[in-house]
């Protein structure tokens, strides 16, 4: 009977379109990290500044050669990201109700089109240090504040839909970093110049942003879309139970009820009322992301090899350890909660598990993060590095996933 209300998403169109559009929200903003190597490079002083700004760490071991531009870069882009990203997830909650979805998810699309064509072009100009900071740390706000609003928008658009239909997402959002970092690894692999691979990353990024686009506009035609999307019919509760059928494949142990978010029932529903039914897994999501953000890759792009300089593993030591690692773990981790979802959103365990990550910053601190010159190098092998790449990037993307799916149960338990 399902069968006859519902029409089936014929060859997985529609997943793979919310895949693609999951792909396109984080590629551009991965591509963007992938490539700090080359921003830094273009930050570099002259030799004779160079040498003015040269400071020893307490043993003088290590000299930092670098410009006060170059060495503050990963920290003013953790921040220029982090800022605009939480007040522009905030603010969509408010802006969906006066801004079209359509023109929210294009237009965010767009911007973020533009400024990745602008970054492309400009790797074949010559800039100042100055100038070239202070311009990338404007792109970075833009790319952040509009990919909040893009992400906001398309996990609303996909709850019209079953709630398997938020997978595609999470998981396009997955192979991003993963895809990102890889490239990363080729081009390493090739002998690229650094400029060369930039480029490529951009442009990359601006074929995968306007496939999203292309995408997003064929939604619209789908039969499947077009069911779920019409507020006008009246479905049975059958549906909801086909609904639940696609999640019993992945958890037959737990059913997740499904909310859905139309335009009408977002009007008649108080945001704050909302934010006071889920606001223990919101704030978790939150968190976990802003211990991950504050440290990766700010912090963790800095960690040297103990290997010597001359083997080809000091090369790809932070391309592997901590972009491709980071990526597939945190890959990895969003994927088991289709399997197993432990501790339950009911469980003091999940806070607890979710504030303890902030643990990871003094560990990562205290890996042979360089240059330092207060704190002791406490776990110098690049073992340890690489365990606590793996706990911090898989438990980032398990809790992350877990809160959010729990996070529709808490509205829908509390309206029950």
């Amino acid at each position: 009977m399902t069968a006859m209300n519902s029409p089936r998403d014929r060859y997985y169109a529609v997943w793979i379109i919310f895949f693609i559009l999951g792909l396109g929200t984080l590629l551009p903003w991965n591509f963007f990290m992938t490539a700090t190597m080359y921003f830094t490079s273009r930050l570099k002083d002259s030799p004779t500044n160079g040498e003015q700004n040269q400071t020893a760490n307490g043993t003088g071991a290590v000299v930092d050669t670098r410009s006060v531009l170059e060495s503050k870069f990963n920290n003013v882009m953790t921040l220029c990201a982090m800022v605009p990203l939480l007040i522009f997830t905030c603010l969509n909650s408010f802006i969906h109700q006066r801004i079209p979805q359509k023109l929210r998810i294009i237009g965010s699309l767009s911007v973020i089109l533009v400024v990745f064509l602008i970054t492309a072009l400009l790797v074949k100009v010559d800039m100042a240090p100055l100038p070239f900071f202070t311009f990338t740390m404007i792109k970075i706000v833009c790319i952040n504040s509009f990919g909040a609003i893009l992400q906001g928008s398309l996990f609303g658009l996909a709850g019209l839909l079953p709630a398997s239909y938020t997978t595609p997402i999470m998981s396009g959002q997955g192979l991003a970093g993963t895809f990102a970092a890889f490239s990363m690894i080729c081009a390493l692999a090739t002998g690229s110049e650094l400029q060369d691979s930039a480029f490529g990353y951009f442009i990359t990024a601006c074929v995968v942003i306007l496939l999203a686009i292309m995408s997003y506009l064929a939604l619209p035609k789908m039969e499947f879309f077009q069911y779920y999307s019409d507020t006008s019919i009246h479905r049975p509760s059958c549906d909801e139970e086909n609904k639940m059928d696609l999640l019993g494949r992945e958890n037959s142990g737990e059913k997740r009820p499904v909310v859905s978010l139309t335009d009408e029932d977002s009007t008649s529903v108080s945001v704050f009322a909302i934010f006071n039914q889920i606001w223990v897994m919101a704030l978790s999501v939150c968190f976990v992301f802003t211990i991950t953000i504050g440290v990766f890759p700010a912090v963790t792009v800095d960690a040297k090899s103990i290997v010597p300089k001359e083997h080809s593993w000091e090369t790809y030591f932070i391309p592997v350890s901590c972009f491709l690692l980071f990526n597939v773990m945190d890959w990895a981790g969003r994927s088991l909660t289709a399997v197993c979802m432990w501790p339950g959103k009911d469980s003091k365990w999940l806070p607890a598990l979710v504030i303890a990550r902030v643990v990871f910053v003094p560990l990562f601190i205290l890996c042979n993060v360089q240059p330092r010159n207060y704190l002791p190098v406490v776990f110098a092998h690049d073992a340890w590095y690489i365990i606590f790449m793996i706990l911090f990037s898989f438990s980032n993307g398990y809790l992350a996933s877990l809160c959010m799916c729990f996070g529709p149960n808490s509205k829908r338990d509390n309206v029950q």
